[in-house]
């Protein structure tokens, strides 16, 4: 008898008959012998549509007060769940994040797992009830509820499989598996059979809005084995795991990303300390920088551009114009801007990569701003108007 913790995201319970679907799924695996514990996102955009109503009231709500009303989308959720279950005749139970023993630090919005206390998942799976937990949520030190940030459900589902062990974790989507680029815009694209972690971490990192980042960092700090695969198609889906079949692929696939800003500081003084005070005081305000591009510098001054979440430009801009203008650098943001990678452990030993990826670009008379490399990927800044170009031209090139 194997443990299996299974995840199903929000488009996978949008209504009555996908909760049915869902609770299908569920008790199939349970029928076959196996303990289940599952992880529930809120319905649909239940999220977005609670994050409306709190604008409607105070846009400026505090992160504590928004944890509150976010939290009760996957109450709803696991509820229902559990009324399907229930319905089928199954032995279940709904818990909420802390009922399930998920402890987090303080920071409302975007909390990090401290501890799992396992003892009352354990109880329940004891008793051969099928649990049911609410993701994307716990509680802090005060007793108050908190939210993991976007995608925290996979966060949730993932930390469950590392601290019970268990035998498999899988993430149910809306597609059937990874793809080398996004079946629904790109032609020809092919489901990956599995793929590494780090190639993973990258294109989650990346843009391909399967799998949250920090799922698949806390997947292979733990070694816990992902299935990525659909809820509404019965097949196999997209393993992640250490070591893959790399099936002499030379790059797993093409991402795009238009949910980011690029930042520039233009006369920047050119002396010793500048670039460290400048991205010390962004990291201490949790700003991400990517991309990054150092002019050579001229009459004593230099330029400096990276790239951010789009959510973190304005404050990006005020923070280095704190620092910049009273030496008369200017700073400016562009969210006009997409940035392109492609990713695959196979292009450390191939050379010739770049220049593939950047002639179709050329030849689709698409212009690079920006250019970042790692060990297994290559990433591009472009025109937003023309990824979608971009990220079809690319894939053509390396997978016909």
């Amino acid at each position: 008898m194997a443990l299996i913790v299974q995840k199903f995201g929000g488009s996978s319970v949008a209504n009555a008959e996908r909760v049915m679907n869902v609770a299908r799924i569920i008790t199939d695996t349970y029928k076959d012998g196996n303990s289940v514990v599952v992880v529930v996102s809120a319905q649909g955009d239940t999220t977005d549509d609670l994050i409306d109503k709190a604008n409607e009231i105070n846009p400026k709500a505090s992160k504590r007060e928004m944890d509150m009303l976010l939290t009760a989308g996957e109450q709803i959720s696991i509820s229902l769940l559990a009324m399907a279950i229930e319905k089928l005749g199954y032995p279940v139970i709904s818990l909420l994040g802390w009922q399930a023993g998920f402890h987090t630090n303080s920071a409302y919005g975007s909390a990090r797992i401290s501890t799992i206390k396992t003892e009352r998942l354990q109880n329940e799976l004891d008793k051969k009830n099928i649990v049911i937990v609410a993701g994307f949520q716990g509680l802090n030190k005060y007793e108050d509820l908190t939210t993991l940030g976007r995608g925290g459900s996979d966060t949730s589902a993932v930390a469950i499989a590392a601290a019970l062990h268990a035998d498999r974790c899988q993430i149910y989507t809306d597609v059937t598996g990874v793809f080398t680029a996004d079946p629904r815009k790109v032609e020809n694209t092919q489901k990956l059979k599995d793929i590494t972690y780090d190639e993973m971490l990258e294109f989650a990192t990346l843009g391909a809005q399967v799998l949250n980042n920090r799922s698949v960092e806390m997947a292979k700090k733990y070694n816990v084995e992902l299935e990525v695969l659909s809820s509404m198609v019965r097949e196999p889906g997209t393993i992640v795991r250490e070591v893959a079949d790399m099936e002499k692929m030379l790059i797993r696939g093409v991402t795009k990303d238009t949910d980011i800003a690029r930042i520039s500081v233009v006369g920047m003084k050119d002396i010793p300390g500048n670039a460290f005070k400048m991205f010390s005081k962004l990291a201490a305000k949790g700003i991400n920088i990517d991309v990054i591009l150092q002019s050579v510098g001229r009459d004593g001054t230099k330029d400096i551009s990276f790239t951010c979440a789009k959510s973190h430009a304005d404050e990006a801009v005020e923070i280095l114009n704190s620092i910049f203008a009273m030496e008369g650098a200017a700073v400016a943001s562009d969210t006009t801007v997409a940035k392109v990678s492609i990713v695959g452990a196979g292009m450390q030993s191939h050379s010739g990569t770049a220049s593939k990826m950047f002639g179709a670009l050329y030849e689709a008379g698409i212009n690079i701003s920006m250019i970042s490399t790692s060990e297994i990927t290559i990433s591009v800044l472009i025109d937003k108007e023309l990824a979608d170009k971009a990220v079809s031209a690319v894939h053509k090139a390396f997978f016909g």
